[in-house]
């Protein structure tokens, strides 16, 4: 069993786009919106690599979530801007800037789940690495898109995770500085706010 850290992982966003996110149905727009956020956080926190990347901003898919440009500004300015290929892996850009993180442990969420998270899953487990689908800051068109691509990806090795474990995961123990800055990402973004 593998446990992910802060100094083994890198998280990938992909395709968090203001219009893509249009098409989820499986599970409401501004959970998927809170949970990356809540992740692009969690990385800077924790001085983590990350990969943004979009396709085709320029049409219907529009730009990525403003609020990763001003949580991970230097990330966003370094985004891997597709053309159009639909596995986020087959651009040599991304692949090459996943590479250059150094991690083997790749944590990747991204909307849809049936088209832009699903053949990146699978692409990089073939080449070697471990990943974690956070499938709450993911979404597909329907439950039927999300069900099988789920299935797809967890026969070939995807662990499945949703935003709260990933972060505990890497908190690792919500006493450190970092942990408690976690903790307050988790209750502002991803938990309900415990009644006083």
């Amino acid at each position: 069993m593998t446990i992910f850290t802060s100094q083994d992982s890198a998280l990938l966003l992909i395709d968090h786009q203001v219009g893509t996110m249009q098409l989820v149905k499986n599970i409401p727009y501004e959970v998927v919106k809170q949970n990356a956020i809540a992740l692009a956080k969690t990385a800077k926190i924790l001085n983590m690599p990350v990969v943004l990347t979009s396709s085709q901003e320029t049409n219907v898919q529009g730009s990525l979530l403003p609020e990763l440009q001003e949580i991970l500004p230097e990330a966003f300015e370094a985004r891997i801007q597709r053309a159009g290929i639909v596995n986020a892996w087959n651009d040599p850009n991304f692949s090459a800037a996943v590479a250059a993180t150094g991690k083997k442990n790749l944590i990747m969420a991204g909307v849809t789940t049936s088209v832009c998270v699903v053949y990146p899953a699978l692409s990089a487990i073939a080449a070697g690495y471990t990943v974690q689908a956070v499938m709450d800051a993911c979404g597909s068109p329907s439950e039927l898109a999300e069900e099988v691509s789920r299935h797809r990806m967890e026969n070939a090795g995807t662990i499945l995770t949703a935003t709260d474990s990933i972060i505990a995961e890497l908190a690792q123990d919500w006493s450190t500085p970092a942990g408690s800055q976690l903790i307050q990402v988790l209750f502002q973004h991803v938990l309900p706010t415990i009644a006083a």
